[in-house]
Order: structure tokens, then C-alpha cells, then sequence
């Protein structure tokens, strides 16, 4: 139900990114890649964004628990690109999940990414980074799963497909796209309320840290970490996952 649904988007939708109306091409045939700048997409410059990505370097990050940017992490043509190699546990050896230097409330955060074959991330908010209380990004900060949507090992697992509220909230439709093809993201947070865009469609709707929300975490895999879930202002991560992904034109916007 789920692929006819996200089949009926995907063919003929005409679906609404930051309020401008688009039609959505996935589906119709074609290779499906996408590289449309989200900046475009929304009308061109605005100087209430704040650019998290583009040049040859990496401004605005640092690897969790450290001042510096792990190695793992380069500047690949306008995007970072976490390039696996030796593991050091799950992640990269000389990797680490990249988190923003600020810290954000209410926000308005655009991306792009695309996956490798098999491979697995995410994006990750609301972290409070204190690695004396919390050794993971993940033990504080809720996630929308990234992943190959047809071949990875969590792909069919019920609220772990890409574009889920990581193990919280599954998305309505799946409307990822294919290994190695580009994906838009948009992430509203704003008064308690959580929305997940995923090209151009809104996926996941949920109050945030209401009895409800309790209710779902003592639910999940997280019941048993007491900080997760439970600020209302925090860091935005990448996720190092040990497998190739990219992420291009990051932009966030306080609310």
C-alpha cells in the first residue's frame, strides 16, 4: 500500500517544498537522479539561512566529542562525504558523527543526500554533546533514518526505513529514492510540533515531548536512556554509519 501510495506522489503529485509548489518527477521514468539545489527551490538567497555546506572545506562542523573534524569526513565537489575505510567499532576510523558547532531551538533545516549500495545514516537533532553523560549522538538526539532504501539490512524493518523517525514514528509514504541518486530533506521543528519532508512530501507529522512522545520512546530502543528525547535545544549531526554518504546544500533557519 505504501509503494502505491508513494507511486501515486511520485507520478503525477504536485507537492509543496518550503510553501512553492513542484511537480514531483521520481517515477516517471528516467534515471531518477536529482540535482536541484533546495536554495533554488525555495526562491534564491535568504539571509535568514545559515549555510552548513559548500567550498572546499568544512566550516560549521566538528566530529562528536572533539574540537576537529575527523579525516574520514572531506569536501567532495560542494559536498561532505563521509568516505569509509578502516572500522573502529560500527563508524569510521577517523570518522565520528559530525555535529554542528551551534546549537538550535525552533529551526528550518535543508539537505540533500544520497547513499551508497547497502549503506546506512542519518541525520540526527536535538543532541546535547556532554560525552562524559552521553558516548553516542544518538542517546540524546532523535533521528531521520537514512538508508538504501532496497537493499540495506534495516531497510524493511518497521520504523527503520529511510525517512522514518528512527524507531519513534514511521513515515505515511516512501518516497526515498535509489542508492547514488540525490534526496531532498526538510526538517521542521517549530513550537513542539516535528515535520519530515522527503522529496517533497510530507512523511511524518508529531508533537514533540508530550505525554505522547514519553509514551513512544518508553516504546523504543531508547527507554533506557534518560536524556534522549528530552531537549528542546541541541546540535545537528550527520550520522558516520561506516558506509559511503553524501550531504550537500545544508542550510538551517531559526524560528
Amino acid at each position: 500500500m505504501r509503494k502505491f501510495i508513494s507511486f501515486c506522489f511520485a507520478f503525477c503529485g504536485l507537492a509543496f517544498f518550503c510553501g512553492v509548489p513542484f511537480l514531483l518527477l521520481t517515477g516517471c521514468g528516467g534515471s531518477g537522479q536529482n540535482n536541484s539545489n533546495p536554495a533554488t527551490a525555495v526562491g534564491g538567497a535568504d539571509p535568514g539561512w545559515i549555510a552548513l555546506s559548500g567550498g572546499d572545506s568544512i566550516k560549521g562542523w566538528h566530529t562528536y566529542g572533539h574540537s576537529f573534524v575527523g579525516g574520514a569526513w572531506r569536501s567532495d565537489s560542494g559536498s561532505i562525504h563521509l568516505q569509509p575505510g578502516a572500522k573502529n567499532g560500527y563508524q569510521t576510523a577517523g570518522g565520528g558523527d559530525l555535529v554542528t558547532n551551534d546549537s538550535f531551538g525552533d529551526f528550518r533545516l535543508q539537505l540533500e543526500w544520497k547513499i551508497g549500495k547497502k549503506a546506512n545514516s542519518g541525520i540526527l537533532f536535538y543532541i546535547r554533546e556532554d560525552t562524559s553523560l552521553y558516548k553516542e549522538t544518538w542517546n540524546t538526539g532523535m533521528e531521520m533514518q537514512i538508508c538504501d532504501k532496497d537493499s540495506n539490512e534495516d531497510a524493511h524493518s518497521f520504523k527503520h526505513e529511510a525517512g522514518d523517525l528512527y524507531d519513534l514514528v514511521p513515515s505515511t509514504v516512501m518516497s526515498a529514492r535509489g542508492p547514488g541518486e540525490w534526496n531532498q530533506v526538510e526538517i521542521t521543528s517549530e513550537k513542539g510540533k516535528l515535520s519530515l519532508m522527503l522529496n517533497g512530501v510530507n512523511i511524518i507529522n508529531t508533537p514533540l515531548w508530550d505525554t505522547h512522545w514519553r509514551q513512544m520512546i518508553d516504546s523504543s530502543k531508547f527507554r533506557d536512556m534518560p536524556g534522549f528525547g528530552t531537549f528542546h535545544t541541541g546540535k545537528i549531526a550527520l550520522q558516520d554509519h561506516g558506509e559511503d554518504v553524501w550531504f550537500r546544500n545544508i542550510r538551517i533557519r531559526k524560528l
